[in-house]
């Protein structure tokens, strides 16, 4: 077997500006490069584990800028469809303080992504793995890509593969109604299924205390386990038997954007080595780390990680 873990979605430019600018009246932005699937796969490169990534990129500068964001973590990317024609999705980030919230400008139709059909996918790469992870923020870009991963899922389950969905709901792409009618079916015998709180309640209807959350998504996914981000709280875990929580670890946020994506990697990295609950300890400190760094994909190892969790916070080390 090739990887211990593959999976699929889009890359995109990420453009923002600071707090107290906005984007109608800047002359200028950070670029920066982002996608949720990718970003899982490079952390967990990180951490030792065979990554592979498929999606689809123009072969323009700004297509290699998200390649060459993700070359250096570690990922294979010869999975990557190249394509003549066609752009990169991109989306606009506005920072701010309160009274006003951070906001997220997407710009991501007709991209080589959205672009892609089942015929385009080498099943070959994407199955020849231990574990396959895709995310519901996928799913709604096109018909296409919502096919391949109806696809790839039953496939995997086929193989004996196992699989985790990231909820990752954003409501600028779709509705409630539409989430929650597309992706129950997908949504089926999942291994492991990641979601906030907060999504539980307003795509499923999945309210209340964490137990009667993860019980309600049980009866109506049947998934194996089940993950609930609690937001600032930290995370919680079933385990097909009893629930466990994390609290969130101590961080002096520099960028939250990225944050779920390192928690889910922190997760799987337990979960691969045999255990989902200590998983949730290495999943809220891959949280802390990739708040506390710019870009969204978290620079860190194996050796970082577990001298974090064992020792209490210092300011040098040296």
């Amino acid at each position: 077997m090739r990887f211990d873990f593959t999976t699929f979605g889009e890359g995109v430019i990420r453009l923002s500006v600071p707090a107290g600018q906005r984007i109608e009246t800047t002359n200028k932005f950070d670029v920066d490069v982002s996608g949720t699937e990718a970003n899982v796969a490079s952390a967990l490169a990180r951490l030792g584990w065979r990554t592979g990534w498929v999606s689809a990129l123009p072969d323009t500068p700004p297509g290699r800028r998200v390649e060459q964001c993700f070359r250096p973590h570690g990922v294979d990317l010869s999975g990557l469809i190249w394509r003549m024609e066609g752009r990169v999705s991109t989306y606009y980030v506005e920072y701010s303080k309160p009274p006003r919230p951070t906001t997220i400008y997407y710009d991501r139709k007709g991209s080589c992504f959205a672009n892609l059909t089942p015929g385009d996918i080498d099943w070959d790469y994407l199955l020849d793995t231990r574990h396959l992870h895709v995310s519901g923020l996928a799913v709604p870009l096109s018909s296409g890509s919502r096919e391949i991963i109806s696809l790839a899922l039953a496939r995997a389950k086929e193989r004996g593969i196992t699989t985790s969905f990231d909820i990752n709901y954003r409501h600028l792409l779709w509705s409630a109604e539409e989430a929650r009618e597309t992706l129950v079916p997908l949504l089926q015998g999942v291994d492991l299924l990641f979601l906030a709180k907060r999504d539980a309640a307003i795509l499923f209807g999945c309210d209340g205390e964490v137990s009667e959350v993860v019980a309600g998504l049980s009866h109506l996914t049947g998934a194996g386990n089940i993950v609930v981000s609690l937001a600032s709280e930290g995370v919680a875990g079933w385990d097909g038997t009893s629930i466990e929580y994390q609290k969130a670890c101590d961080v002096e946020i520099i960028d939250r954007i990225g944050a779920g994506d390192a928690m889910i990697s922190g997760v799987l990295h337990g979960w691969f080595g045999g255990s989902l609950f200590k998983g949730l300890r290495y999943g809220a400190m891959m949280a802390a780390l990739a708040m506390s760094q710019n870009s969204e994909a978290v620079v860190t190892n194996k050796e970082e990680l577990e001298r974090l969790l064992a020792t209490d916070p210092v300011d040098i080390f040296r």
